[in-house]
């Protein structure tokens, strides 16, 4: 059963993964047997984490671009062919958020917020999709969140962004599920992470948070690794376009 979840032989894409919620994530794939490729628009700050992980004994690669520029993105999978590395796994994880009421958001914050969130994972997909496509064989996670059904106050791109994430899984489902390309999503519920510093320190909102989740808690980044285990491996390959919720129950209650 054990083989059903093993990445042995397989290279993941995880952008965004040189801290939070894509470095659990990527060193999860991992510890699975992956290779990984850590990607981040910052080279220390991702020269930093692959050390890290080579250090726990991984296999690890470095692609330092921009997910939200065309020809950035395709550069960097330009460079992966010519060194001969197959992207069979991508999840796309960057992502920011940028907090104001709607009626004051600035359009120039608005459109990075989505470019970041959901324009960047149609750009990476887009490369990776045609790949795959063509290998007739891949996996492509993207990461959603509570807000890819339900919004919040003084986060509406994002909670559009994100919407917009469970959307474009299916639309890569219903296009791509004929040439055995899997496509699915997680919707991460409160985790600990640097972008969710100043709610975590906010006592009223922290509270807030552990009596919605009937966990009772803050979800954890490495949380998030079995269901990326799961719909990275051959053990999901009849499961397409879902979006699976981890969120210590928040969306099953109201």
């Amino acid at each position: 059963m054990t083989t059903m979840f093993d990445l042995s032989g397989k290279t993941a894409l995880v952008t965004g993964s040189a801290r939070g919620l894509g470095n659990a994530i990527a060193e999860g794939l991992a510890e699975a047997g992956a290779a990984i490729i850590l990607s981040d628009i910052n080279p220390d700050t991702l020269a930093d984490a692959a050390a890290r992980a080579r250090d726990k004994g991984y296999t690890v690669h470095e692609s330092a671009f921009d997910v939200t520029d065309e020809d950035a993105v395709a550069k960097a999978f330009a460079q992966f062919d010519e060194q001969g590395i197959s992207v069979d796994i991508l999840v796309n994880n960057a992502g920011i958020q940028i907090r104001s009421p709607l009626v004051d958001f600035p359009v120039a914050d608005f459109r990075k917020v989505i470019d970041t969130n959901l324009t960047s994972a149609f750009l990476v997909g887009r490369e990776a999709g045609r790949r795959m496509v063509a290998r007739r064989a891949g996996k492509i996670i993207n990461i959603g969140s509570l807000t890819s059904e339900q919004a919040r106050v003084t986060v509406a791109p994002y909670a559009a962004a994100k919407g917009g994430i469970r959307l474009l899984t299916k639309s890569m489902t219903a296009e791509w599920a004929e040439f055995n390309v899997q496509i699915n999503a997680i919707g991460p519920g409160y985790i600990v992470t640097e972008m969710n510093k100043p709610l975590i320190e906010n006592a009223e909102f922290d509270g807030w948070v552990k009596k919605r989740t009937p966990a009772r808690r803050w979800g954890n980044p490495t949380d998030l690794v079995g269901t990326a285990v799961f719909l990275a491996s051959p053990a999901s390959d009849f499961v397409n376009g879902q979006l699976i919720f981890v969120d210590g129950g928040i969306m099953a209650v109201y």
